[in-house]
């Protein structure tokens, strides 16, 4: 039997139909394709960085900065652990309240930084997806914050410079910045050895944004320095050096102490100073290293220079009497007055004296370019190249450039600029017998901790020779008999001359004196009321151990060198030799007996001078130095605390420290405006007013009747004054012409009289 066709279960697809979905199958499939290409190749980049910064966190790893060392290894500068804190702002929900918390606990904690809710919460809020909170906190800022428990708020360990010592050897140590790079002294000067490599952590994180993890690449430490100071010598020099401004109320001191056989510094004392701890409120001026930055006029103890280069060319010698004409000379049409009529004298008594007339006569016998090279071979009108930055070369013109006076002028230490380290750098040359050493302040560099055997303490121990061979740019300057001459007349400064308020207690002891009169930067006039008072020189005479250099702005009250800034070279000498074990040279006397025998013969005091050098060359040669001096430059004018009456200086200037037998000039650098010669000053400058402050006698004590002292002289009135148990601030020489307070003023005992004293 035949059987029927099976219909279709449905009816067949259209083929219209079939196409269509083929077609939208493979457009969505091409889609599909087309997006993950993008996604995957075109894209891959931009969201492997956008996964990265979710899923991961990425810290740079600062580097232990090296440590600075004194030269028995104490730790001068170190690296401690600190906590930083930083915030992801995406992660916090409400940013004024955690901005608000945050304040409250870093203020309560004395963090020193802009903590103010207001500040926080606008850090919050610039859009950033990290910010710092705070940098480098210490342990209690750290907790009180974790305790806080805010999220999206984290610690980050870093390393925090740390000073042990606080402000000691401040302007020598320098100061570094939150990201540890070196911004001042050694911390400048060997930034990139110190600072060390940075290491890597990423650490990986979930999506509840914890921490499971980390590829870390370590940090490499930065190298170590042993610096050439001794930190209690150090010590010692910078605590008389405060006592020594308390007193006498100066606005800046500086204080180089030198071991002359090797040209070392084992301490370098500079006033103002700043706490490297707390840079934000410290003022330019207390950064300023004016020991290599600034110069001067270095007046009478210049004629070192002048003295011992003639005696070493056998111009002259120690014993030779030369005539002082009265006090007067004329060089080249220019009339020089001495600050006393010296008749005949030995050359001895013209250093003892600081007579500019016999010092010119001297002068003059070299002539020109044989006096240069003297002045070239003692390290003038160069660089030392002393490890510290900002050095300037000072100013020394050549030969050729000079005027018909400047030998007379250079002979006494005008127109010519140096440095303080210049200048103790001279005096050790004379101290060591003739060499010229170069200073430096590090001793040596390595990447050893202190507990490695290889880092051995090199405590200093005075030697009696310099080092052969000489170092790499020493050399010899005077002989050895002619240096040892040197040290015969500069103790004879000490013992009779204008250095009588030094003498130490069982050691000899050699210098000079200096006194300078400064000048107004604004008017370039003299001052008749501000000086600078130094004093340079060695202990002991045969075998010099160190050499000083104390140097006091603008001391109220007395301003001569030796009268200001002696005593604080004798304490400086007397407790560094103390401290070294030194032997004594000398027999040690009672205390009282000391006492007596520093009493000085005030007429051997300097007087002041008329007769300035050519300050316009001396500015002009400021356009021939490198570009990058620090006279180049000079900085605005910084006023400094408690110096009402003395004229703050530009932290680039031409220092004025003329010692006793000039006048002294303490210049600006020269700007748009042309700088005149200012004229002559005064011989004896009139005090504006009495002091400031006088001592207060207790309730109930007798009171003292001020006498009159017109008329005598400084030894009278002095010796009169002591009778009565009054002090005396003396300012000139010659013999009273006026008095503050006036005679027949009741005083207390113990009470300052100012003197002014006048040859006319």
């Amino acid at each position: 039997m035949d059987r029927k066709p099976r219909k279709p279960l449905a009816a067949p697809i259209p083929r219209k139909r079939f196409f269509l979905l083929i077609a939208i199958f493979l457009f969505w499939t091409a889609v599909i394709a087309a997006r993950l290409v993008w996604l995957q190749v075109f894209q891959h980049a931009s969201y492997t960085e956008r996964a990265l910064r979710q899923q991961q966190r990425t810290f740079t790893v600062a580097p232990r900065r090296g440590i600075l060392y004194d030269r028995n290894l104490q730790q001068l500068a170190m690296t401690v652990q600190a906590s930083s804190i930083y915030a992801i702002p995406s992660q916090i929900e409400d940013k004024q309240d955690a901005a608000q918390e945050l304040a409250e606990a870093l203020l309560q904690s004395g963090v020193d930084a802009d903590v103010s809710s207001l500040a926080l919460q606008q850090r919050l809020d610039s859009g950033k997806s990290f910010i710092w909170i705070a940098r480098k906190v210490d342990a209690a800022a750290a907790e009180h914050v974790s305790n806080l428990g805010l999220k999206g708020i984290y610690m980050q360990p870093e390393f925090k410079r740390y000073y042990p010592d606080g402000r000691l050897a401040a302007q020598v140590l320098g100061y570094v910045s939150l990201d540890d790079n070196g911004l001042g002294g050694i911390e400048h000067r060997f930034d990139a050895q110190m600072h060390g490599a940075p290491g890597r952590m990423v650490a990986a994180v979930d999506a509840r944004q914890q921490s499971f993890g980390s590829v870390e690449r370590d940090p490499q430490p930065g190298e170590n320095l042993v610096l050439t100071l001794d930190e209690h010598i150090q010590f010692i020099a910078e605590k008389a050096l405060d006592a020594a401004m308390q007193k006498t109320q100066s606005v800046g001191g500086t204080i180089v102490v030198q071991d002359p056989n090797t040209g070392q510094s084992l301490a370098l004392a500079v006033r103002p100073t700043f706490d490297p701890h707390d840079i934000r409120h410290v003022r330019p001026a207390m950064l300023h290293n004016s020991a290599v930055s600034d110069i001067y006029e270095p007046g009478s103890v210049f004629k070192l220079v002048t003295y011992s280069a003639a005696i070493n060319e056998h111009l002259t010698n120690p014993e030779e009497v030369i005539d002082g004409q009265n006090g007067k000379i004329v060089v080249a049409g220019r009339l020089i007055h001495d600050w006393h009529p010296f008749g005949k004298i030995t050359v001895t008594k013209a250093l003892d004296d600081s007579s500019d007339v016999c010092a010119i006569k001297v002068g003059l016998r070299l002539g020109p370019q044989k006096f240069y090279d003297y002045i070239r071979a003692y390290g003038f009108g160069q660089r030392s190249g002393v490890e510290l930055p900002a050095e300037t070369r000072g100013l020394l013109r050549p030969p050729s450039r000079w005027q018909a006076s400047s030998i007379g002028s250079l002979a006494m230490g005008q127109e010519v600029g140096v440095t303080p380290i210049q200048a103790i750098t001279m005096i050790s040359a004379i101290a060591n017998g003739g060499v010229y050493l170069p200073p430096h302040i590090v001793l040596q560099a390595t990447p050893a901790n202190k507990s490695d055997a290889k880092l051995l303490p090199a405590a200093f121990h005075p030697e009696d020779t310099v080092p052969d061979p000489l170092p790499a740019g020493a050399h010899r300057v005077i002989t050895t008999l002619t240096a040892a001459e040197m040290r015969r007349m500069m103790e004879t400064v000490v013992q009779v001359g204008t250095g009588q308020f030094v003498k130490l207690n069982g050691y000899s002891a050699g210098g000079k004196s200096g006194t300078a009169q400064k000048v107004d930067p604004g008017s370039h006039t003299y001052s008749k009321t501000d000086y600078i008072a130094s004093f340079g020189g060695f202990a002991p005479v045969n075998q010099p151990a160190i050499s000083v250099l104390v140097v006091l702005d603008s001391p109220r009250g007395g301003h001569h060198g030796g009268q200001v800034a002696g005593p604080v070279f004798g304490q400086v000498v007397q407790q560094t030799l103390e401290y070294l074990g030194v032997p004594h040279d000398l027999p040690l006397l009672p205390s009282k007996l000391m006492a007596a025998q520093r009493l000085p013969n005030m007429d051997a005091v300097e007087g002041d001078h008329d007769h300035p050098g050519d300050l316009n060359a001396l500015f002009a040669q400021v356009n021939d130095l490198p570009t990058d001096d620090p006279l180049r430059n000079p900085e605005p004018p910084t006023s400094s605390a408690g110096a009402a009456a003395t004229p703050s200086l530009p932290l680039a200037t031409v220092k004025s420290m003329a010692a006793s037998s000039t006048t002294p000039t303490t210049m600006q650098l020269p700007s748009s405006h042309p700088v005149a010669t200012p004229p002559p000053p005064e011989e004896t400058p009139t005090p504006q007013s009495a002091p400031q402050a006088m001592p207060v006698a207790a309730h109930g004590a007798a009171k003292v009747t001020v006498p009159s002292f017109a008329g005598q002289s400084m030894r009278q009135a002095v010796q009169a004054a002591a009778r009565l148990g009054l002090g005396v601030q003396v300012l000139g020489s010659g013999v009273d012409r006026a008095q503050a307070p006036a005679a027949g003023t009741q005083v207390a005992p113990g009470t300052e009289i100012v003197l002014r004293f006048s040859r006319h």
